[in-house]
């Protein structure tokens, strides 16, 4: 499994978001971010290959963006979000970075899982 995984919950329909075109960035300079990985979340909602399977998170800043119109245009609905960004920070190595995505058409959150 990958050290930094997510999955997406449609909160509007209680159910797994299929189908969200997702990236994995890290930052590399100042305002420059270097893609490590992407892919589409499966029927349960969940992307489990972001990165190689066994390869540590370096400590750094990284970046997920979620391509929510693409999710949203699936089911012919409208959205107020394109596109949510979540940017977190790793300070340990070795260890399982989870990051959930709650979605709505007209809102969002996250929070670190496990």
């Amino acid at each position: 499994m990958s050290a930094i995984t997510t999955h997406v919950l449609d909160v509007s329909r209680g159910k797994p978001a299929a189908g969200v075109p997702i990236v994995l960035e890290r930052l590399a300079g100042k305002e420059s971010w270097k893609e490590l990985g992407k892919g589409t979340t499966d029927a349960d909602g969940r992307l489990k290959t972001l990165s190689p399977s066994g390869a540590a998170a370096e400590p750094g800043v990284y970046r997920l963006t979620f391509d929510t119109a693409a999710y949203f245009q699936q089911s012919k609905s409208e959205t107020f979000y394109p596109s949510v960004s979540v940017v977190f920070e790793i300070k340990r190595s070795g260890e399982h970075y989870h990051v959930p995505l709650l979605l709505s058409p007209f809102g969002y959150s996250t929070y670190r899982g496990s």
